[in-house]
């Protein structure tokens, strides 16, 4: 009976991890990758994606709850945030500035795990400041209005498979320069499973199949560079959250009152602080999901 119980909760705990994995992708500045790593979950997943054929079988089972959470979190979750997007833009935003922030001494630390930070690691860093603000900032220009379709939401679904491969890179930040941010979480709040989440799987599949091997390999052989512009990266998100911009759904500071900064201010203190929480959580390995191996099939993850 002991047993029984602890692989229910034990399933009942990955489906929390997948909703919380979840909540990565729809929210701008938080990284997928960086939840997976917080609950134990990266490189099982990187490993899982870069051997898929061979690993399929057995981690399955192990990844089978994740996803059943993580598709619930969608749908419960896109709904409230696009309604708070919507309501209270700047502090919401100023909230999810303050979150990324708190993210970056993590990731400083992770990027120097491995060896000495050295003057190419800051002109890495420097340089995807540079090329990651110039880039984002400019391309709704490029692009132009982007329509909400099917093409458009495979697109973000490649994104959401890319922020699961890269630590630090947010999703759903390059979705809300593109003024597509919205148009998921209605999507996905609406359940429309043919326009939103078909050629959203469709593309984060294929962004996981296309892509794990080639992070695996950078991983493996520039590790700490590949971190540092990751780094220059998340700063330039966080900047282009808080700056107005060419995007339809950038920030908008028109008519904003005293209460309204009071309140940002308190918002933005309290998202630094869960930013900093959780790479504490992280950096201490609090936080730790056993490994797929663990599992051969179903009768080892439910009654």
């Amino acid at each position: 009976m002991v047993t029984v119980i602890n692989k229910v909760l034990d399933f009942v705990v990955r489906m929390l991890k997948g909703a919380g994995v979840a909540l990565a992708f729809i929210v701008p500045g938080i990284s997928g990758a960086t939840m997976l790593t917080l609950f134990g979950l990266f490189e099982p997943v990187v490993r899982f994606m870069a051997n898929v054929r061979q690993r399929f079988r057995t981690d399955i089972w192990f990844f089978l709850p994740v996803g059943i959470g993580g598709v619930l979190g969608l749908v419960l979750l896109s709904g409230p945030l696009g309604w708070m997007m919507d309501r209270w833009n700047v502090i919401v935003l100023w909230g999810f500035g303050g979150a990324i922030l708190g993210s970056v001494p993590g990731l400083w630390r992770e990027a120097a795990g491995k060896s000495p930070r050295a003057l190419q690691d800051w002109l890495f860093a420097i340089g995807g400041l540079v090329i990651g603000f110039t880039g984002l900032y400019l391309l709704p220009l490029a692009t132009g209005d982007i329509p909400a379709n099917f093409f458009s939401m495979l697109l973000a679904g490649f994104l959401i498979g890319v922020s699961v491969l890269v630590p630090g890179l947010s999703s759903s930040l390059v979705l809300l320069v593109l003024g597509l941010l919205g148009a998921m979480l209605d999507g996905l709040s609406n359940r429309d499973i043919l326009g939103t989440f078909l050629p959203i799987v469709i593309g984060a599949v294929a962004a996981l199949l296309l892509l794990s091997k080639l992070v695996d390999w950078m991983l493996d052989r520039w590790y700490s560079r590949f971190y540092h512009a990751i780094i220059g990266l998340v700063v330039a998100s966080t900047l282009l959250i808080l700056i107005p911009n060419h995007s339809p759904e950038s920030i908008v500071y028109a008519g904003i009152t005293a209460t309204t900064i009071v309140i940002t201010g308190i918002v933005f203190l309290a998202g630094l602080g869960i930013g900093l929480l959780l790479t504490r959580l992280e950096a201490s390995k609090e936080v730790v999901a056993q490994e797929p191996d663990d599992f051969s099939g179903p009768d080892r993850i439910a009654a």
